[in-house]
C-alpha cells in the first residue's frame, strides 16, 4: 500500500517546528528517521495530513558531557551513538542496545528521539533509558519540561508527549565507576524487533549488590522495569539464588501478546531467561 496524500514541511529551526505542531494540531505527525512512522503510513494506520521533516534541526543532534550527566540530541542516530566514543567510555549499555537494532541501513537513519518517543513497546532504547535513569527534555511554546523515563511510556504508541511538544533532548545520569551492563536480547533473526529483551545496570559494594535497575523489552504493553526483581537483589550477595529470584519476579510483571514470535508462556519465560543473562553479564563487567 502506500501512504494517502500530505502535506510536507522541512522546517529550518525549531521555533518553526514548534509553530507548525501547533497551526496543524492533531492532523500533523513528526518525522524523524521515519522508520517507526513511515511503514505506519503505508498501512494507513497513521493517516496524517501534514508531515514535519526534523531532519535539519542540528540543534537537536550531538552527544556531550554536562556536569554529571551525558546529554543526547533526541535526533542523534544509531550510527552516531554506536560511535561516540563519549558512550564507548562512559554509557557504554547505550552502545551495545543500539548495535542490536535492526541493520545499518536502519542505524543510519534511525534516530534515538524517535525510536523513544513512538512509544512501541518493540523499541529498544525504552528499557535501555530506564534502566540508566535517564530524563527527556519536552520542548512546546509553552516552555520547557523534563521528564523521567521512568513513567514516561503508558502503554503501546502511548507516552506523555504532550499535542504541540518536540522531544528534544535525552539526559543520562554518569553511570558511576564499577557499573556493570548488560543488553540481553532474544530475536528470530537479524534486524527483528526482540522477542523478550532485558537491560540491566549493577553496582557492586563487596559481594553485596549496591544497586540495580531492570528493564524488559516488548513483554507488555510497553517497557516495564521490573521493580520487585530489584528489590530482591538490592542490598543482597550475588549469587545463583539471588539470580533465579529476580528472573522470577521480572517474568511476574510480564503481559506479552501472543504473536509468530511465541507464545505468552514462552515470551514469559524468554524475559526471566534474558533478565538471568544480564544480570550474569552485568556483574561480570561489575567486578573487572
Amino acid at each position: 500500500m502506500i501512504p494517502r496524500p500530505f502535506e510536507y514541511h522541512l522546517p529550518r529551526t525549531l521555533p518553526e517546528a514548534i509553530a507548525l505542531l501547533n497551526q496543524h494540531g492533531e492532523t500533523a505527525k513528526l518525522l524523524a528517521g521515519g522508520h517507526s512512522l513511515l511503514p505506519m503510513m503505508k498501512l494507513r494506520f497513521a493517516e496524517p495530513d501534514h508531515l514535519i521533516d526534523l531532519g535539519k534541526l542540528t540543534e537537536l543532534k550531538g552527544i556531550r558531557e554536562a556536569g554529571n550527566e551525558i546529554r543526547i540530541g533526541a535526533m542523534t542516530t544509531e550510527s552516531e551513538l554506536i560511535r561516540s566514543d563519549l558512550l564507548q567510555s562512559r554509557c557504554p549499555l547505550i552502545v551495545e542496545g543500539a548495535r542490536q537494532i535492526s541493520d545499518p541501513q536502519v542505524r543510519y537513519r534511525g534516530t534515538l528521539g524517535g525510536d523513544i518517543s513512538h512509544g512501541d513497546p518493540g523499541n529498544d532504547h525504552p528499557a535501555l533509558m530506564i534502566a540508566l535513569d535517564a530524563a527527556f527534555v519536552l520542548l512546546s511554546d509553552h516552555g520547557e519540561r523534563v521528564v523521567p523515563a521512568d513513567g514516561f511510556f503508558l502503554g503501546t504508541y502511548m507516552t506523555l508527549l504532550e499535542p504541540g511538544e518536540i522531544m528534544t533532548e535525552i539526559r543520562i545520569p554518569m553511570p558511576e565507576a564499577g557499573t556493570g551492563w548488560c543488553y540481553a536480547k532474544l530475536k528470530r533473526k537479524t534486524g527483528d524487533f526482540a522477542t523478550a529483551a532485558a537491560a540491566v545496570t549493577l553496582r557492586m559494594s563487596g559481594a553485596v549488590v549496591a544497586d540495580v535497575r531492570i528493564a524488559l523489552t516488548n513483554v507488555a504493553q510497553t517497557a516495564v522495569r521490573a521493580v520487585d526483581a530489584e528489590q530482591a537483589l538490592r542490598g543482597k550477595p550475588f549469587g545463583e539464588a539471588a539470580i533465579a529470584e529476580a528472573a522470577r519476579l521480572a517474568m511476574t510483571v510480564c503481559e506479552p501478546v501472543a504473536d509468530l514470535r511465541g507464545d505468552v508462556e514462552y515470551k514469559t519465560a524468554m524475559a526471566g531467561e534474558m533478565t538471568r543473562r544480564a544480570l550474569v553479564i552485568a556483574y561480570s563487567r561489575a567486578i573487572h
